[in-house]
């Protein structure tokens, strides 16, 4: 009976080292597959920044920004897109009070500093080229009867 036994415990031993040995040969592969990386076939094209692009001015625009190209753009330009987008100055139109008083309202609660002689040229510049126009918005319509929707 001990003979028995004995066969049965080697039995079982071999039995859970080949369990064992089947985990770790799983494991081990799951492993690696999970934290392979796989090979990028994707050629890194290098970008060039080019300082000529970034002060070209086609048709009278100012390409990288969209200001109209007069005295006083590059002023208005270091100035004004340092905190924001070229498109926030483009897409208003103001008289000169009114971007005096953006001005002074800009350096009052967004930290804006003091524009200096600078003030006066970029004042110039913004409403001259970013004046009001009397084409703007449609004018409401004037219409006689109204109907329900239903």
């Amino acid at each position: 009976m001990k003979d028995n036994f004995k066969k049965q415990i080697k039995a079982l031993t071999k039995i859970l080292a080949s369990f064992l040995l089947l985990m770790l040969v799983l494991f081990g592969g799951l492993f690696y597959f999970a934290n392979s990386k796989p090979k990028s076939h994707v050629e890194e094209i290098p970008v060039e920044d080019s300082v000529e692009d970034f002060d070209k001015v086609e048709n009278g625009i100012h390409v990288a920004t969209g200001f109209i190209d007069d005295e006083g753009m590059q002023a208005t330009i270091q100035n004004c897109t340092a905190c924001h987008s070229a498109k926030l100055v483009t897409q208003n139109r103001m008289s000169r009070e009114g971007w005096k008083a953006t001005i002074v309202w800009m350096q009052e609660t967004q930290n804006l500093w003091d524009l200096g002689v600078n003030e006066e040229l970029i004042l110039n510049y913004l409403s001259k080229n970013y004046a009001p126009t009397d084409k703007g918005r449609r004018q409401n319509l004037e219409v006689a009867e109204w109907y329900e929707l239903n």
